[in-house]
């Protein structure tokens, strides 16, 4: 595309758009919709430009000519109730859904280096005393120890705003860090899973799992649903800068990065209700049966979310991202 030529052809539209922009007075019928169709081709322009002739001066000035007309021509648009509980019925759980093929794989891969590292920790002395000292160890694992003590040691209240602060930063981290090439969202993962493994580990050298897994799984099961979702979906935006796909880089990446800022959001609530049970209920009197099943109990009931609201959302076209009007106008790439 000759670049002068096109400026020459379409340099009039553009200044009539800014002018009627620039208009001190409320736009007659006849000018909104001169407006609306100077809008809608100016952002074609800018499209062709971006794809075929970039020019940064250029591109700049219809980028903010577009901005200001496109929002002139949609209002200001404040959110409301409707728009909170359209999140929390259809926009979380179907950008949840939709990433499922990377948070299983991932929750699955995760649980099976945990196990595994538990088991190599648990039947290896000399790992154990890498660890810590066996003093240490003893502290840590015997009946009244640290490991069932951490639950019970701070008031129940701040123990929970502690632990969901601390899981949502890590989960925010996640889905913020995965445009890193996904290098920060594995590690973030594998110290997660690290300091599980340690746990299963030294509890079982000295035959106390089962009271470690009655601690842990009351929340854990949930809390870790929720890490292993905000890792999958961190992935998915680290391999969107690696593979767009048909889309532009930018494009792409703008959409999962959309969706990812809704995911924190939805997450930090799940994670609030698993610290709540971690501050409530695993340091409670109740039998570890109860506790276990409480903990059972909330993972079910996130996952029937997930998969009943979630799945009929994501088939009726729900992705997580914002509504078409609220987005950028978007054109097919040049090839």
């Amino acid at each position: 595309m000759d670049l002068d030529v096109f400026v020459t052809a379409h340099r009039t539209e553009w200044d009539r758009l800014e002018h009627l922009l620039h208009r001190g007075r409320r736009l007659t019928g006849t000018e909104a919709d001169e407006l609306v169709a100077l809008y809608q081709r100016t952002a074609t322009h800018l499209s062709l430009i971006q794809s075929s002739a970039p020019d940064p001066m250029l591109t700049a000035r219809l980028t903010q000519l577009v901005a200001r007309a496109r929002s002139t021509v949609t209002g200001t648009r404040r959110a409301t109730w409707r728009d909170a509980t359209r999140f929390l019925t259809a926009g979380f759980p179907a950008a949840v859904y939709r990433s499922r093929h990377w948070w299983i794989p991932t929750a699955v891969l995760s649980t099976l280096l945990a196990a595994l590292m538990g088991w190599w920790i648990g039947t290896h002395p000399e790992v154990q005393a890498a660890i810590a000292a066996p003093e240490d160890l003893r502290r840590m694992t015997s009946p009244g120890g640290e490991y069932e003590t951490y639950y019970s040691s701070h008031p129940a209240a701040s123990f929970a705003a502690q632990v969901w602060t601390n899981n949502a930063q890590a989960a925010a981290m996640c889905l913020v860090l995965g445009a890193f090439l996904c290098l920060p969202v594995i590690w973030i993962l594998f110290v997660n899973v690290l300091n599980l493994a340690v746990g299963i580990g030294l509890m079982s050298s000295a035959g106390r799992l089962d009271t470690f897994l009655g601690l842990v799984l009351p929340h854990g099961l949930l809390e870790l649903t929720a890490v292993f979702v905000a890792a999958g979906t961190g992935l998915r935006l680290g391999w969107t800068v690696i593979d767009p796909g048909p889309r532009t880089r930018r494009s792409a990446l703008a959409q999962q990065g959309r969706a990812a800022i809704g995911m924190a959001i939805g997450l930090a609530l799940v994670l609030f209700v698993s610290g709540v049970i971690e501050g409530f209920v695993t340091p409670s009197g109740l039998p570890t049966w109860a506790r276990i099943a409480i903990g059972i109990a909330a993972e079910l009931a996130f996952l029937a979310y997930v998969y009943i609201l979630g799945g009929r959302a994501a088939r009726a076209g729900e992705a997580g991202d914002l509504d078409a009007i609220e987005r950028s106008a978007e054109l097919p790439a040049a090839a």
